[in-house]
């Protein structure tokens, strides 16, 4: 909301000056963003008129200009504007000005003296560009200060509302709040009845009543076509970013400004029947003021006529009946849409007004009629006509509830010794109907203020309005207990400081991601499309972690970051239901295994790399990888992880299709893992150390060539003898020596007892045991 602090103090002219004003409206909750002048710093430029302009002598582009300044002789200006010419009215800078890129001096011009310079908006930096020097009204003061007549010393402010108070989406509105909050008298808008001198009217039906609960409007006939909008509204206009066209939009566009009422003027030649306020139906075309064509929805809401659709309601109004410089004979539309029925319609055609801002946060029910009063008194007074008698036809009155409010619980929340008159009080100021009960005080907000609807809501105003600056600062007082933490339990924090002690950096990435990224990484469970999703590309709930991971190395790449170690912890959405929405713990490798050193040759991160990290994260825990596929991992290089036997997520290569598709070089290493896998541990228990020996002992096998390793060390744990402190593959071989197909596992065994020293009999025994049980599970052959 932007607006102009000289037109917020014709409502409310409080004595704080605008750095003061800024700080208490920001500290009530209405965060001011932007503070700035409306015009720059520029000294002795006064209204001046030209007296007679004749061609330079010396150049065929030049004037020279005599020109009256309101006091002393004319002065004789060199001038190059196209525009410069007698009885003219322009800005004028004197000698010795400053404006805002340069000085005025007296020059001599192509051999003629020049005592000034008539100023366009570009050299007043009132404009960015400028095709000549200004046009002034013809009733403009000779001689004043052109910055004091145009009021250039005025300051715009720019709000940064929350979306429920749109109640101060209005300069009537930030005054209401002015005036409650420093006291200062607040100067009420003229919205008296406007005397009826024609007896026309314009019916109107109303089909959706839940929709558009009321809807006033308006004839007006006889409007002057040549009448101008005048330069104080233009001005306000201007300085809250709007663009002034015609009288009557510059009126409707002033009144939405001033009380927060969305209007719209209907050429009334252009209608036929009579008003209807309907939802669209198919196949229904409207062109829009701007210019585009769409095609209206079944649950658009739109105002029509017998012909057609006229207007989008709440969004924007057609060009077909829009008000033209032909216009004569106007309807003027007030009324209220329901925030339900206009919510996300401008969105989905590609809009964005300042009407659908407005009702999308909710409009005072009962403004209508006011803002239609107060729109035909300004249309009357710069366009002439005949104003007609007011259609309206309103369902069931919106009123605000009535709120039972106990002083006393407000005392106790804020921590405030606010007694109970001075809660009402401040309540009284903002406009609510204050009464005493036996128990409290019973307010009903007005019917501006629809957030409020709960007690805790008055509570915050008392707050606000008082200071939140006011309330003491209490250090808080209670029992600090430390609470107990399970010892078979990892915490966040913990995990989090492995992995980045391993090199590995945390991301946070949006649980909303685009449906084709989701699919292409969802490994179960079907896709969660969004109802309301924040943008297109964020139209789904992630089934996975891994896509966010996959995206920020893109974007890391894309900036020549090629060595990376991410990892994120977080949500998956397997399902709708909370039981199918597990937390887990992803990662991503890719670039060197190592930074950049003289240590050892660069060489790129692989599978077992990662697999290295994984471990190490799961570590107490014996892990188990055993082949498998998963749709975003290579086929070749893939692991199902499982603890005990029971999977816990997946390690592998990003799989080719998809390096090809998010333009990988070189695929990255990605694990994922259930959180409760990797949080879990076994409590700790002591173990003493042995004072005896270990004997190590070196097997090697012969076994098929396929078989997988993994699943020989897990069976062989399972049965090692109670003196097998320790079990460990060191080499594989397959050549000369070893059957084609079969490969060569070598094994260290490390023997040991906390009683006693094994003799050589007993660890005899036992490596016997572990090759019977190579033998008779896996068929492996002793080797010599």
């Amino acid at each position: 909301m932007k607006f102009s602090e000289a037109w917020l103090r014709t409502l409310a002219d409080t004595e704080l000056d605008t750095d003061a004003l800024a700080h208490l409206l920001t500290m009530a909750g209405l965060e001011v963003e932007a503070v700035e002048p409306a015009a720059p710093a520029f000294s002795r430029v006064v209204v001046a008129e030209i007296l007679s302009a004749e061609r330079h002598p010396n150049a065929d582009r030049l004037q020279v200009c005599r020109v009256s300044v309101g006091e002393g002789e004319p002065l004789q200006i060199v001038c190059g504007a196209p525009n410069a010419r007698a009885g003219l009215k322009t800005a004028c800078a004197l000698v010795g000005a400053k404006l805002p890129e340069f000085e005025i001096q007296e020059a001599r011009v192509r051999g003629v003296e020049s005592f000034g310079m008539l100023c366009s908006a570009k050299e007043l930096g009132l404009s960015d560009a400028a095709e000549g020097i200004l046009e002034l009204p013809a009733d403009a003061p000779v001689g004043q200060d052109f910055r004091a007549w145009r009021r250039l010393d005025d300051r715009l402010v720019t709000l940064k509302l929350t979306p429920n108070r749109g109640d101060c989406l209005s300069v009537l509105g930030i005054a209401r709040e002015v005036a409650a909050l420093s006291g200062a008298r607040l100067q009420h808008v003229d919205c008296s009845p406007v005397a009826t001198e024609s007896p026309d009217t314009f019916p109107v039906t109303v089909d959706a009543p839940e929709s558009c609960p009321r809807y006033c409007g308006r004839v007006l006939r006889g409007i002057d076509a040549a009448a101008r909008t005048p330069a104080w509204m233009a001005e306000r206009l201007e300085r809250s970013g709007v663009r002034s066209i015609h009288p009557v939009v510059d009126v409707t566009n002033y009144v939405l400004l001033e009380l927060g009422q969305p209007m719209h003027g209907f050429d009334l030649a252009r209608l036929e029947g009579g008003i209807r306020v309907r939802m669209g139906r198919a196949g229904e075309r409207l062109e829009l003021l701007n210019g585009e064509t769409i095609e209206l929805a079944a649950d658009t809401l739109a105002i029509a006529d017998a012909s057609g659709p006229l207007a989008l309601a709440g969004v924007m109004g057609g060009a077909a009946s829009a008000v033209t410089e032909a216009t004569r004979d106007i309807f003027l539309e007030s009324a209220h849409f329901a925030p339900a029925a206009i919510a996300g319609r401008a969105r989905r055609y590609g809009l964005g007004t300042d009407s659908s801002h407005r009702f999308e946060r909710g409009v005072d029910f009962d403004l209508p009629r006011h803002a239609l009063e107060r729109a035909t008194r300004l249309i009357l007074e710069i366009c002439g006509g005949r104003a007609g008698p007011v259609t309206e036809v309103a369902g069931a009155a919106l009123r605000a509830p009535t709120i039972a409010y106990r002083p006393e619980r407000a005392r106790r929340l804020l921590g405030l010794d606010l007694g109970d008159a001075e809660q009402a009080a401040i309540l009284g100021r903002l406009g609510m109907d204050v009464g005493s009960t036996g128990e409290g005080l019973r307010v009903t907000p007005p019917s501006f203020r629809f957030d409020i609807v709960r007690e805790v809501d008055l509570v915050e105003e008392v707050a606000r309005v008082h200071g939140y600056e006011r309330i003491p600062i209490v250090p808080p007082r209670g029992e600090a207990r430390l609470l107990p933490v399970a010892e078979t339990e990892r915490g966040q924090g913990e995990v989090k400081q492995l992995l980045a002690a391993r090199g590995y950096q945390e991301i946070v990435t949006y649980s909303f991601i685009a449906a084709d990224l989701d699919a292409d990484f969802r490994a179960e469970g079907a896709r969660l499309p969004l109802l309301n999703p924040i943008a297109s590309q964020m139209d789904s709930m992630r089934g996975s972690l891994l896509p966010g991971l996959v995206q920020a190395l893109r974007h890391n790449l894309n900036h020549g970051q090629e060595r990376l170690r991410l990892f994120e912890a977080g949500r998956c959405f397997v399902a709708a239901d909370i039981d199918a929405q597990p937390v887990r713990l992803a990662g991503l490798a890719h670039g060197t295994a190592a930074p950049e050193q003289w240590g050892e040759p660069a060489r790129e991160a692989d599978f077992y790399d990662v697999k290295n990290d994984v471990e190490a994260l799961l570590f107490p825990q014996a892990a188990s990888f055993e082949a498998a596929t998963h749709p975003a991992l290579h086929p070749g290089r893939s692991a199902r992880i499982a603890l005990a036997g029971h999977p816990v997520g997946w390690l592998g290569t990003l799989h080719p299709r998809l390096a090809q598709k998010y333009g990988f070089a070189h695929p990255p290493i990605l694990f994922e893992l259930d959180w409760p896998a990797v949080a879990g541990r076994e409590a700790p228990r002591y173990s003493g150390l042995s004072r005896f020996p270990a004997v190590r002992r070196d097997i090697a096998v012969v076994v098929e060539a396929g078989l997988a390793v993994g699943g020989m060390l897990e069976a062989l744990r399972q049965h090692l003898p109670a003196t097998v402190v320790d079990l460990s593959l060191f080499d594989v071989y397959q050549g000369q020596g070893v059957e084609p197909g079969k490969k060569s596992l070598a094994f260290s065994m490390l023997l040991q007892d906390t009683q006693k020293t094994l003799t050589d009999a007993e660890i005899e025994a036992a490596v016997g045991q572990v090759v019977r049980h190579l033998a008779d599970k896996f068929d492996a052959v002793l080797r010599a």
